[in-house]
């Protein structure tokens, strides 16, 4: 009978190999001179539909090392890659720009390696998440107070 751990073992390095494959031709899989790139920005070049592509299929690399076992922890910082790629890539040329420099797949599978063969990035993802949700709730704050501020001064300019 195999030795279940071993298993384990055995379907994370898979599983990795193929989240690895899988990011280098979103992220490197192409070459200009010494310039990489993947199909990330050249999906990007497609209205909506290419940056909501290219979000499903990151999100698809971290939710397969999630139930891998990778932790809380990583797979927060994992996530906020991608986000972060998403929302940055989605603004028209800056973010078609912004695709060919930011390679978050390739920023997740550094993760991913520290996680499984170094050790790091263990545990929960908590002190992440409370200090997200406060920087969250600050802009909310600032973003209320600009809007209520806005108001003021053009209700002063009308009356």
């Amino acid at each position: 009978m195999e030795n279940r751990s071993t298993y384990n073992l055995e379907k994370i390095d898979k599983d990795f190999q193929w989240v690895k494959r899988l990011s280098v031709l979103m992220d490197s899989r192409f070459r200009i001179g010494n310039f990489r790139f993947g199909l990330d920005p050249i999906l990007n070049f497609i209205p909506f539909g290419g940056q909501i592509a290219t979000f499903i299929i990151s999100l698809v690399l971290v939710s397969v090392m999630y139930r891998n076992g990778a932790s809380s922890k990583v797979a927060v910082k994992m996530l906020l890659n991608v986000t972060w790629d998403a929302l940055i890539g989605s603004i028209p040329l800056f973010g078609n720009v912004f695709d060919f420099f930011n390679k978050a797949n390739e920023k997740n599978i550094k993760l991913l390696k520290e996680h499984y063969y170094d050790n790091k990035h263990q545990g929960s993802a908590k002190r992440i998440l409370i200090t997200l949700g406060l920087v969250l709730f600050i802009l909310i704050v600032l973003f209320i107070y600009a809007m209520y501020a806005l108001t003021v001064w053009l209700m002063g300019l009308i009356f």
